[in-house]
Order: structure tokens, then C-alpha cells, then sequence
């Protein structure tokens, strides 16, 4: 049934930087009901099986050491050095994965020379 599933368009690949690749991937949703017959009404919800996550700003991230990073390197950061404040937040490279756009795994470190 076609309301039963959501999708994720995103998920890690198996190479070693950790890209990711735009794959979709079915999330069940699982139906619960309580099957106690005590009560005089039904108890119902969904459950997915997901995790949590935090989000924040490249911004708000800086002067943190977080232990996994997901970058999302699709339009280019608007000022100079974020593209560095962003990677160096993770004390190792293998923490950090990244989403590009499919046409280019290249994304660009803006400097406006007018500023220097």
C-alpha cells in the first residue's frame, strides 16, 4: 500500500569518504495497538524506525567538537572560510560525510577578494 511507506532520498554509500548517494529507500510504518482489554478504548500509534538527530548552522557549529558530521555541500557557503569552519569541526576525516549535487562532487570555497 502506497501510504504505508515514506521515503529517505538520501543514504551513505560504501566508499570511503562517505558521499552520499541520492538512492531511495522504503521506512516502514509500523502500526501499534495495545492489547489490553481492560480499557474501554483502543490505544493506537505509528512507530518508525529512525533515529535522532541534531541540526545545526555552520555558524552556531563553530568552536565545537562534534563526533560525526553530515554536511549538506549542495549550494556553496555564503561567506569566506565556512567550507573550513565546517570540516574542521570533526576531529577525524572518517566522521564526516557529505552531500554534493549529482551533477558534481566539487563545491566551492567562497572568498570575495574585496573583503581581503
Amino acid at each position: 500500500m502506497h501510504h504505508t511507506f515514506l521515503q529517505q532520498k538520501y543514504s551513505r554509500s560504501g566508499n570511503s569518504c562517505r558521499a552520499y548517494k541520492r538512492e531511495i529507500h522504503l521506512v516502514p510504518r509500523i502500526p501499534l495497538q495495545l492489547s489490553d482489554t481492560t480499557c474501554s478504548f483502543k490505544f493506537q500509534r505509528r512507530q518508525l524506525p529512525l533515529k535522532g538527530c541534531f541540526a545545526m548552522t555552520i555558524n552556531k557549529a563553530q568552536g565545537q567538537t562534534l563526533h560525526s558530521i553530515g554536511l549538506d555541500l549542495q549550494q556553496p557557503g555564503f561567506s569566506h572560510g565556512m567550507l573550513y569552519g565546517a570540516l574542521s569541526r570533526s576531529g577525524k576525516r572518517d566522521n564526516i560525510a557529505y552531500l554534493c549535487s549529482p551533477q558534481s562532487s566539487i563545491t566551492k570555497n567562497v572568498v570575495y577578494k574585496e573583503v581581503l
